[in-house]
């Protein structure tokens, strides 16, 4: 008789064990030989020893089923423990798997673009409007990437300007003030890393988010690194975020023009870097549009009445243009 103890590291081990530890209980009715206590991330195993190294192997492969699909059900148990396929196994173009266990793909042929794009270049822009997916779809790229063991850490940014509010004015510490303009990226990697297990990652700094004004200095190596919002970036924060990039590293940056909240006669970084760095080898620039649009169906037709709205104003400015022009000669 043998005794072991064996650490739950990569997934959450509430997921394991189950609601009410049914499928812990499942676990330990499949090997009567062994006496199996759970405490926190510790499965205690005493026992048969060939039974051990049977059980020792297929808890792995429970907690690589986890790792990639965040949820075990019985059936799955079953299954795996059998050596067979699950029901998730050979589902086509997933990113990752939702914290419910569904399937996150790209929805879109720009979707699908950006993710083709992640895969044969270190940097790249994604420019659209709101509800296109572009922002939702790169962490989920980043946290496929991190499961993998491709970079060893995520690091999503966003430039602290909205509306033309000033943080000093915000109250609160700066965790307090700076948390509202970063809470779309925790809304996405709740959706795709099970809570305890984000938290615990963020306290590690494996992930990590922050506003623009902190990577200043910084190299980020080993690492997917996200900037959102960058429209609202300036031409020397943008410079200066693009610089930081080190050894295996992959940016993305994504950004809509629609909705730029810079001071008046403030130019966007965004645009700027759209222009300077087009045709470079290594960086990809996918252009999104309403019909990437995945949010309710009033969204897409929200936008499309802007850009209208938008494009009449436009017309009418250049027809007074013409019209002073015409005057004045």
């Amino acid at each position: 008789m043998i005794e072991k103890h064996i650490v739950i590291e990569d997934i959450d081990p509430v997921i394991l064990y189950g609601v009410g530890n049914s499928n812990l209980q499942m676990v330990k009715a499949l090997y009567p030989k062994l006496r199996i206590v759970a405490r926190g991330n510790v499965v205690h195993v005493m026992g048969d020893e060939l039974e051990m190294c049977a059980f020792e192997e297929n808890l792995e492969k429970l907690q690589k089923h986890i790792l990639k699909y965040n949820s075990l059900t019985e059936e799955e148990i079953l299954q795996i423990l059998k050596g067979e396929k699950t029901n998730k196994e050979g589902v086509e173009g997933v990113i990752v798997y939702s914290v419910t266990g569904k399937p996150i793909t790209a929805r879109s042929i720009n979707q699908q673009e950006l993710v083709k794009a992640y895969q044969e270049n270190d940097m790249i822009f994604a420019v659209g409007p709101a509800g296109s997916g572009k922002t939702y779809t790169s962490i989920a790229l980043a946290v496929r990437a991190l499961k993998n063991k491709e970079v060893r850490k995520i690091i999503l940014s966003r430039p602290a300007v909205e509306a033309g509010e000033k943080l000093g004015f915000l109250p609160g510490d700066m965790k307090e003030k700076i948390d509202p303009y970063l809470q779309p990226l925790y809304d996405a990697l709740e959706d795709m890393i099970p809570t305890q297990k984000l938290r615990e990652m963020m306290d590690q700094n494996i992930i990590q988010i922050a506003p623009l004004a902190f990577m200043r200095g910084r190299t980020l190596s080993d690492a997917v690194v996200v900037l959102d919002e960058a429209q609202n970036t300036t031409n020397a924060q943008i410079k200066m975020f693009l610089t930081r990039m080190g050894t295996n590293t992959k940016m993305i940056i994504t950004g809509d023009m629609t909705q730029i909240d810079l001071p008046h006669g403030v130019r966007s970084g965004l645009r700027e870097a759209s222009k300077i760095l087009k045709g470079i080898k290594g960086i990809s620039f996918i252009e999104m549009n309403e019909k990437d649009i995945v949010r309710h169906k009033l969204v897409t037709r929200i936008v499309n009445a802007y850009n209208k709205y938008e494009a009449e104003i436009e017309r009418g400015k250049q027809y007074i243009e013409e019209n002073n022009k015409q005057n004045k000669q």
